[in-house]
């Protein structure tokens, strides 16, 4: 007689399968509670500025993080980043977090796409086994390593009192080119832009940004002793031009305080040139443009690499070839070495390789800077070393991964993200593409609104939920634009004749002006380099670009856009005081928090805390210059006002301020309204930063409007208002040119310059000019089959 088996008892380690977040206060969210299940896909929804990343960035993931630094020894915690706990209540269920983010890749000018994924790495490994002739080890086919020779005296231990002195040469070759130390240009230094030689030091000649006789430089300066401060600079002797332009770092000693001295030239290279350019503030990146001269080092032909290094190859190619390669071809190139001794090491390359390719990155090279790539190919460089990892049961977290994306590569990074699930983890999706929306298996909307409007959950469940749930995200998941019936006619053109920047391919096109003109095509095919590269700059042309917004806790919405300097000298004038006492940073700061409004404990390797200045009570600024008033506010009110608040103060009544008014008015336009003036910069999201940067771009004189991407970050609800902003922009006699990948805005323009017909090498041509409705009509390219499937929903 056969006894039928007990049901088995779920085991207890099974149970844990959601991560509950309790009481969540990050930013602007609200008491926030979600339990987001386990080993599923869930994407996080909402306008711009509605509290997803301070949910999944600030606090989930910052906890996460937090926890695994702390299994670390006090020891090591003192070398790491120290993360303070996040505001919320209860966070239960955390796995191990890797964060994938926008954020770019190194501003160092030694970075390039092969340093930064260790694909350089295995080639010069592969290259000292292989090459031929064989010149040594890996480091000699590194750029940054430089060759060094040294002799002497070296003192030999033979045992207890016995010691010898032998003569002893020590060489070691490195991949560096001597003429250019691995910059691969050298650059010429216009003398001319760093100071007015009929001027002397202390009557201001050095005309370089931040060099100025008030601070530190002037007490070196003056008491260094190698020239006379009051001397004009056109009469110093040889000697004296030397050391202000030449001298080499020299320690010295000024009023009983040991300094550095460094001449002109050493500090600019140090503190400017060794940057990325494009990572520069604005008036340094201005000053380095106007002052320095970059041309290919004729010694290593931009190659970066030592002769030697150049001249050792693997079937007919050296490694400074190999990195030249389209990753894509690279790949098929390392496919045809077969060499048992090394065939671990070229299973691992290849399997990088082919990574680049399936995540839509083969027309890259390796030799490309890597702070010359986009917010969205960066992402996704960073993503590739995990797509072969064998770990599970890990929480990886994307903002925004289809950033860049051409609809026909998002559903390529889908698959991905998928198959990140499929191996058991848990995948947390930043998102506001519908095609990315549409994969998830759990969905997070919070908003209703913005900044102080947002900050709830709005909906929690499936995506067929979400589109009846009545949501802002639910009501336009759906909307599909309509294709322009009747487009703006050009008021001329713009010609680029003979384009061959990057991989275009000598290509003519004529840019109608006075008109919405978009760009687009797959990634990789062309686009920044048509539009950026080969449009003459200067010509009255404005371009906003996706490089990141730099500024301290310290900045915010009104010192980046300048609308402060209005508002200090509206409260001076109406007090009969000087404007520096309305600035946290100048005179009027608290003095003791020195005008952060917080004051911060360093706890070693803890966290450390920050606490509210007792004396300011967080309002940055002296009692004194808080009884200073300006339309019944102090200034501490006034920079705690929305931008929609001080938009209505300063337009009407007395404190009218016209100059702040425009700038609040612009601000309003992109969708910043919600903003609060004193919002520290390190707390936008991404799409607010981009916002803010178009806000300030919008003042310029300028005919030619070129935008990045501007709809990166932006809710589908967002998209209406800056396609009406774009729309107003080109209304009032502006030419704008935008690339852009989203069907919205290619739907709404009046000329659509399509490029492909692939990426990298296999891109670079025009393969459609005209309107959207005869893209859509001849569906004979990828853009125009993906708008077509669009607009017919």
């Amino acid at each position: 007689m056969s006894t039928a088996t007990p049901p088995s008892t779920p085991h207890v380690a099974d149970s844990h399968d959601l991560i509950r977040v309790q009481g969540a206060r990050v930013n602007n969210l609200r008491d926030v509670s979600v339990e987001i299940p386990k080993r599923r896909l869930t994407v996080f929804t909402g306008v711009s500025g509605s509290g997803k990343s301070s949910l999944v960035f600030g606090t989930i993931a910052a906890e996460s993080q937090r926890m695994i630094n702390e299994t670390y020894s006090a020891f090591l915690q003192g070398f790491m980043p120290t993360l303070a706990r996040p505001e919320v209540d209860l966070l239960d269920g955390l796995t191990t977090a890797i964060i994938v983010d926008q954020e770019r890749m190194g501003a160092n000018s030694r970075s390039t796409v092969g340093t930064a994924t260790d694909a350089n790495a295995m080639l010069r490994i592969l290259f000292s086994r292989l090459g031929q002739p064989h010149i040594g080890s890996p480091n000699a086919y590194s750029f940054n390593v430089p060759s060094v020779k040294a002799s002497g005296a070296i003192t030999v231990d033979r045992g207890v009192g016995k010691t010898k002195t032998e003569k002893a040469t020590f060489t070691r070759l490195g991949g560096m080119c001597p003429r250019c130390e691995g910059m691969g240009s050298i650059n010429d230094i216009d003398l001319s832009a760093l100071y007015d030689d009929t001027l002397s030091l202390n009557e201001g000649a050095i005309t370089i940004p931040g060099y100025s006789m008030e601070g530190w430089y002037g007490r070196i300066f003056r008491g260094c002793g190698y020239f006379d401060p009051d001397k004009p600079i056109g009469k110093f002797t040889k000697r004296e031009q030397h050391d202000l332009l030449h001298r080499e770092p020299t320690k010295i000693k000024i009023d009983g305080i040991n300094l550095t001295y460094s001449g002109l030239i050493p500090s600019i290279q140090k503190s400017f040139l060794a940057k990325d350019i494009d990572a520069l503030q604005p008036h340094i990146r201005a000053f380095v443009e106007r002052a320095v001269t970059f041309t290919t080092c004729p010694e290593c032909a931009g190659t970066r690499l030592s002769k030697e290094a150049r001249s050792s190859k693997i079937r007919g190619k050296n490694i400074a070839d190999a990195c030249a390669m389209q990753i894509s071809d690279l790949a098929a190139w390392v496919r045809g070495i077969e060499e048992p001794s090394v065939a671990p090491l070229l299973a691992g390359l290849q399997h990088l390789l082919d990574s680049f390719e399936e995540i839509g990155l083969g027309y890259l090279s390796l030799d490309r800077p890597s702070g010359t790539l986009s917010g969205g190919e960066a992402q996704r460089t960073k993503m590739i070393r995990h797509l072969g990892s064998s770990l599970t049961d890990v929480t990886y977290v994307f903002d925004e991964p289809t950033i860049g994306l051409h609809p026909h590569d998002i559903q390529r990074m889908n698959k991905l993200l998928l198959q990140l699930r499929d191996k058991g983890n848990t995948v947390l999706v930043v998102e506001h593409k519908p095609e990315a929306i549409a994969i998830a298996d759990h969905v997070v909307d919070l908003g209703p609104g913005a900044g102080t409007d947002g900050g709830t959950v709005c909906y929690e469940g499936t995506l067929d939920g979400l589109r009846a749930s009545g949501t802002s995200t639910g009501r336009h998941l759906d909307d599909r634009a309509a294709v322009k019936e009747t487009v703006r006619t050009p008021t001329g053109t713009l010609e680029i004749r003979g384009a061959t920047a990057n991989n275009l391919q000598d290509v003519d096109v004529d840019v109608p002006l006075g008109v919405l003109v978009v760009v687009t095509g797959v990634a990789g095919s062309g686009k920044s380099s048509l539009v950026r590269s080969s449009i003459p700059a200067g010509a009255g042309v404005v371009s906003i670009d996706q490089g990141a917004i730099r500024g301290s806790r310290r900045s915010n919405p009104a010192t980046y856009t300048g609308l402060l300097d209005p508002i200090r000298k509206a409260f001076a004038k109406a007090n009969g005081v000087k404007p520096a006492l309305f600035s946290a940073n100048s005179e009027g700061a608290c003095p003791s928090c020195n005008g952060a409004g917080v004051i911060y404990t360093d706890l070693g390797m803890m966290a450390g805390v920050a606490a509210p200045c007792e004396d300011c009570e967080g309002k940055r600024f002296q009692a004194s210059v808080l009884e200073y008033r300006f339309g019944g506010r102090d200034i501490s009110e006034v920079l705690a006002m929305s931008v929609t608040e001080a938009e209505k103060f300063f337009g009407t009544g007395e404190a009218r301020t016209p100059a702040a008014h425009a700038i609040l008015d612009r601000l309003a336009d992109v969708g910043l309204g919600y903003l609060s003036l004193g919002q520290p910069l390190t707390t936008l999201s991404g799409g607010e930063r981009q916002r803010l940067k178009l806000a300030t771009h919008m003042a310029e004189k300028g005919g030619v409007y070129v935008l990045d991407e501007p709809t990166t970050g932006l809710h589908l609800a967002d998209v209406e208002q800056l396609l009406g902003l774009l729309d107003r922009l080109v209304d009032a006699g502006k030419s704008v040119i935008v690339i852009e990948h989203h069907q919205a805005v290619m739907a709404h323009a009046d000329w659509i310059i399509d490029l492909g017909p692939g990426a990298g090498h296999d891109g670079g041509r025009i393969v459609f000019e005209g309107t959207p409705a005869d893209l859509v009509a001849g569906r004979a390219t990828l853009t125009g089959e993906h708008l077509a499937a669009y607009v017919a929903g």
